[in-house]
This record gives C-alpha cells, sequence and structure tokens, in this order.
C-alpha cells in the first residue's frame, strides 16, 4: 500500500512537471519607449488636449507594437535634442519623420525607411517664384531645423538668399504668414493640413525648385532612428514594418492621413 501511494505521489510529480513543460506561461511582453517631439507636426503629430498621441507616426508607432509583441509608451523630448536623448537612453527608438542622411549615419543607426516624401516651396498665392539661386536671390527662406530640408536649402541657396531656422514647422508657417520670410522649404506631404486650415488659405505649394535633393547627400527616406549597438532592435523593427506594409495594415494607417501613397519604392 505505501508502495503504490509512493508510485502515485510519483506520478503526480512527473504529471504536475509534463504539464508545466506542455503549456509554458506565455512569454512576457517587452516595453519599447519610442521618442517624438513635443512640437506638433500634423498630421504626422498630434497631442490632444487629454495628452494623447495620435497621427500617421503614433498610429504606425502603436501597430509595430503590436506586430512584435511588445508594448509601447511614447516619449516626448525637444527635436533638437532627441538624438542625444537616444544616445542617452532617455527612449530606445526615435519615430518622428527623421530623415536618413549620411551624417546622421554616423550617430545613431536607422531602420528601414518607413516613408519618403519630396521637400516643396510654399508661399503666398499671390506671389510669382522662380526656384532658381538667382531666382531667389536676395530674398528670405524658413526651413525647420534639424533637418535634411534645412541642409539642403542652406547648400543649394544659401549662397544667394537669406535661409532663417526655425526650432519647429509652426513658428516658420507663422513668420510666413505674418511676411517675415518670403517663402519656406518643408515635407510636401507635411503642407497637407496646414494648407487646408484657415490660416494655410492664402498660401500654396510653388514647386521642388530647380535643383533636385541628393538623395545620396541629404536624405535616403524617413526612418526610425536607434543606437548603434541596437541591432537585434533594429532587425525586429525592420521585419514588422515589412510585415504591417504587406498585411495592407501600412496601406490602411497612410490612407487616414495621406492622398498619396507613403512607402518608399
Amino acid at each position: 500500500m505505501k508502495r503504490m501511494l509512493r508510485h502515485l505521489a510519483l506520478l503526480t510529480s512527473l504529471g504536475v512537471t509534463l504539464c508545466s513543460f506542455a503549456a509554458p506561461a506565455a512569454a512576457a511582453q517587452d516595453t519599447l519607449r519610442f521618442g517624438v517631439a513635443a512640437e506638433p507636426y500634423p498630421p504626422f503629430l498630434v497631442k490632444t488636449p487629454s495628452g494623447q498621441f495620435t497621427g500617421f507616426e503614433p498610429d504606425l508607432i502603436r501597430a509595430l507594437c503590436a506586430q512584435m509583441n511588445a508594448k509601447c509608451e511614447i516619449k516626448e523630448v525637444a527635436w533638437d535634442g532627441i538624438i542625444p536623448a537616444l544616445l542617452d537612453n532617455k527612449f530606445d527608438v526615435i519615430f518622428n519623420s527623421m530623415g536618413i542622411s549620411p551624417e546622421r549615419q554616423k550617430v545613431i543607426a536607422f531602420s528601414r525607411p518607413y516613408y519618403e516624401t519630396t521637400g516643396i516651396f510654399v508661399a503666398p498665392k499671390n506671389v510669382k517664384l522662380t526656384l532658381t539661386p538667382a531666382g531667389l536671390a536676395g530674398k528670405s527662406i524658413g526651413v525647420q531645423g534639424s533637418t535634411t530640408n534645412a541642409e539642403f536649402v542652406q547648400s543649394a541657396y544659401g549662397k544667394t538668399s537669406t535661409i532663417r531656422v526655425y526650432n519647429t514647422q509652426d513658428d516658420c508657417n507663422a513668420d510666413l504668414l505674418a511676411g517675415r520670410i518670403d517663402v519656406m522649404f518643408m515635407d510636401k506631404v507635411g503642407d497637407i493640413d496646414f494648407l487646408k486650415s484657415k490660416d494655410g488659405a492664402t498660401l500654396e505649394e510653388k514647386g521642388t525648385g530647380s535643383i533636385k535633393m541628393d538623395p545620396l547627400k541629404y536624405g535616403l527616406g524617413v526612418g526610425a532612428g536607434l543606437r548603434k549597438n541596437d541591432t537585434a532592435l533594429r532587425t525586429r523593427i525592420d521585419q514588422a514594418l515589412t510585415q504591417l506594409h504587406d498585411s495592407g495594415k501600412y496601406t490602411q494607417i497612410s490612407e487616414k492621413y495621406f492622398p498619396v501613397d507613403l512607402w518608399p519604392h
């Protein structure tokens, strides 16, 4: 009888052990911290009065985290300090319309591009402009700082025009509306909401200019910025972005905000 009880106890113990191997607990989700600029950039990034982040990139961040089975947190920081904050481990990923450029690649790594766009000149509708260095000679051009657009305008037009660099796109918009600058250069898809607004109703796109941006020098699309040693995370994000596009989820998010396809071709 005692022997039988010992066998039963052994089988029970093995059963529990076998069950524990057969049905392991679900792996805990890791938490990824995404850094974005505190300054709004509609329709890519908007913070509502209740503190919620909306727009193309917050929606894409949440879709990425779901694809990677990760929890996500969105942290805000001033745009001009966003790379130092990443390197200081304040968050894990920059996901804020950051153009991939050779200069930035010296400091941080990038995921595959998740959208691409071109730069465009914007000015009042009643103003005629010739978008060459000679045509814009003596005029003031506004552009948001720490961007590939700023690098391009300074290089292409800086010898003949006055380049005014702004901390935020909103500040640049305001100075154009007030007549403190003659024209501004910004992302083409970034002007969609602004030109539809009451403030932007007097403005229009003037064109891309006579000098084309060299992608090898000024940008290779927009990607997620990461610390160089976070190679595993970079691979995860690359794979998740591709999976979101292949499944149609990326297009679903993009079409919510833009009339054009932003996926890099």
